[in-house]
């Protein structure tokens, strides 16, 4: 688990407490000297002749925390709660490690015991006001879809992936041959690879980039939006700066970073940055799309707890002082791995914070200045989740969690959360239409689904960024109405539709029409009997059961038997006028009357008489 390679004297001092002596003096010493690994051994050859030694459980459960084996920590977490004698610390990381087993009854426990005993810090303060979290965490709306990549080798750590502009893919990992092991994990150090990205968001092998890579630590790195400029992190050793600890006769060497430009398709003028140290360790270097904020992690003095998110300003002639992020982002336990995105959302990983267990994926928007939010599941789980990029011009993440027992690289596409807020209204007095049926059709015209608007005249849709829709509204009276909304953003996406009253009255009984005017003694469709008619085909095509039967009638003037020929003739070609405009056949008929249902029976009729009485209905045989 190579990604906490920063050695943290803060974690290591918890044992402190408990009384050494000559038969834990060897086990001590490989502790001491972050040789996890060979100190398990030890102490667990002294468990077999002192079952009961709360200090050697103590330390073992250190030992399996500091490599991430949250399962063997929490086993002796619990033997060393037992001697009553643990500093808070102890209680805290035995949470941690029930969490990454999903026993949060259990873990609440633990943290209840913390609360009492560090009742101001912060996160005793986030346990006591919401200890119940894990509900609402697993049931938030997800922020990223989560696909494997691939990339895992034979169980090596995998992690700080970081995607270019230029699609390489730059990450660390313990997948080299060199040969050499950190006695930390007894693992193999840490080299840089590469691999590309191609078109169909698969990835490339993996190549060592030789020109980084020492017999040492190297990695993770930061690219420039350019592309020429790099940090990335390695261990002091490399460059023969350490501190010996006599008493455990080891070299202790801190991880710091450096500088390289690309020359020739090479990275090259290695040089050290000047807050590096021998006596704590910088990492994980984000650098900001302006080239001007480096962001990183480190357990320098001025901390707020095992390992803080620092930044520090990137200056023509060099760098300006480390400043520590504050409350907003770190707590008194680990904070690592930032990532700034060119949108300036900064992401992280802690476990100081309320999580599913061991490290979990926080985001925090520097342009908002609220509230760190954990990135919920599927990037979190109750496993080691961390070390999230994200790629903005791309639009595609990288991160790593060991949730199937190693470190390996998972891609993370965001889920862009947007909305078509449709509001429907009169063209004419902008009133809202309520119960206005809005439909929502994708790019193709096929039709997802169908609300009615509301009292304010709105419909709300989730729709999905980058996409294209349309919108077709219905509703009685007005004239159907359609609007498109193209390359949706995410939040919200207005839609604003008005609709023109059409000048047709539908009721229970028939559609009402202007006039349908004829000429003189004929019955063929006017120009302006034909505008009429048309509505009625939109009426009809908003209802697709319509049946509608034609009724014609004419005046009184001339003989009965002539208007009733010419009244037939006109329902006639009414008809055939509605089924050339594609209503079919067997929704429309119609039947001439002449005068025998006069609407107004007069004896000498005045004009306009005559005129109510030279009329076309539409009656509804079927809605």
């Amino acid at each position: 688990m190579k990604r906490n390679f920063i050695k943290i004297g803060l974690l290591l001092a918890i044992s402190t407490s408990f009384a050494q002596n000559k038969t834990t003096e060897k086990a001590d010493r490989l502790f001491d000297s972050y040789q996890y690994v060979n100190a398990i051994e030890e102490y667990l050859a002294i468990v077999d002749k002192d079952a009961d030694n709360v200090y050697v459980a103590q330390q073992l459960a250190d030992s399996y925390y500091n490599l991430n084996n949250y399962t063997d920590a929490s086993m002796w977490y619990a033997k060393a709660v037992k001697g009553n004698s643990v500093d808070a610390e102890t209680y805290y990381h035995y949470a941690q490690t029930l969490k990454a087993q999903g026993k949060y009854k259990e873990a609440n426990a633990q943290m209840d015991v913390f609360a009492v005993m560090m009742p101001n810090d912060s996160r005793a303060i986030e346990h006591k006001n919401n200890p119940n979290y894990i509900p609402s965490l697993a049931n938030k709306s997800k922020m990223f879809e989560v696909a494997e990549t691939a990339m895992s080798s034979n169980g090596a750590s995998d992690f700080g992936a970081f995607l270019t502009n230029d699609n390489s893919l730059y990450f660390a990992s313990t997948r080299n041959s060199g040969g050499k092991t950190d006695k930390w994990d007894n693992q193999p150090y840490l080299d840089v690879f590469k691999a590309t990205r191609n078109a169909d968001g698969s990835l490339s092998d993996a190549a060592a980039v030789k020109e980084l890579n020492t017999a040492f630590h190297d990695g993770p790195v930061t690219v420039s939006a350019d592309g020429n400029t790099m940090f990335f992190a390695r261990d002091s050793h490399s460059e023969g700066k350490y501190e010996k600890n006599k008493k455990n006769k080891v070299k202790v060497g801190q991880q710091g970073l450096y500088k390289a430009t690309l020359v020739d398709g090479k990275w090259s003028n290695i040089e050290a940055l000047p807050f590096n140290s021998t006596t704590y360790s910088v990492s994980s270097p984000s650098l900001s799309q302006d080239g001007k904020t480096l962001y990183f992690a480190s357990n320098m003095p001025g901390g707020m707890g095992e390992s803080d998110i620092w930044k520090v300003a990137v200056n023509e002639n060099g760098y300006g002082e480390p400043v520590n992020l504050g409350s907003a982002v770190n707590t008194p336990d680990k904070e690592n791995f930032p990532f700034i995105t060119d949108e300036n959302v900064l992401y992280f990983a802690s476990a100081g914070r309320q999580g599913f267990g061991g490290l979990d994926v926080f985001k925090l928007d520097l342009n908002k200045g609220q509230e760190a939010v954990n990135v919920g599941k599927p990037v979190n789980t109750e496993k080691d989740d961390f070390s999230l990029s994200y790629n903005v011009k791309q639009k595609v993440g990288y991160f790593s969690s060991n949730r199937n027992g190693s470190d390996a690289i998972y891609q993370a596409k965001a889920v862009c959360n947007a909305q078509a807020i449709v509001k429907v209204t009169d063209s004419k007095s902008g009133n809202v239409l309520p119960n206005a049926s809005v439909a929502i059709l994708d790019s193709k015209s096929n039709v997802i689904a169908t609300q009615k608007s509301d009292a304010q005249g709105n419909v709300v849709y989730d729709v999905v960024c980058g996409e294209n829709y349309n919108f077709k509204v219905l509703l009685q009276n007005y004239e159907t109405a359609e609007s498109a909304l193209n390359n949706v953003i995410e939040g919200n996406n207005n839609v604003s539709i008005e609709l023109v009253a059409e000048e047709v009255i539908i009721t229970e009984k028939e559609v009402i029409l202007n006039d349908v005017y004829f000429d003189f003694n004929k019955s063929n469709i006017t120009d302006r009997g034909a505008a009429e008619l048309d509505k009625l085909v939109r009426v009809m095509q908003k209802y697709p059961a319509m049946e509608i039967f034609v009724k014609s009638h004419t005046d009184s003037k001339g003989k009965a038997d002539y208007n009733k020929k010419l009244s037939e003739r006109r329902a006639q070609s009414t008809v055939q006028y509605i089924i050339s405009k594609g209503i079919a056949k067997e929704r429309i008929s119609g039947k001439g009357f002449g005068e025998s249902e006069l609407k107004v029976n007069c004896t000498t009729c005045s004009e306009e008489e005559n005129a109510q009485n030279r009329r076309s209905e539409f009656i509804i045989v079927k809605k």
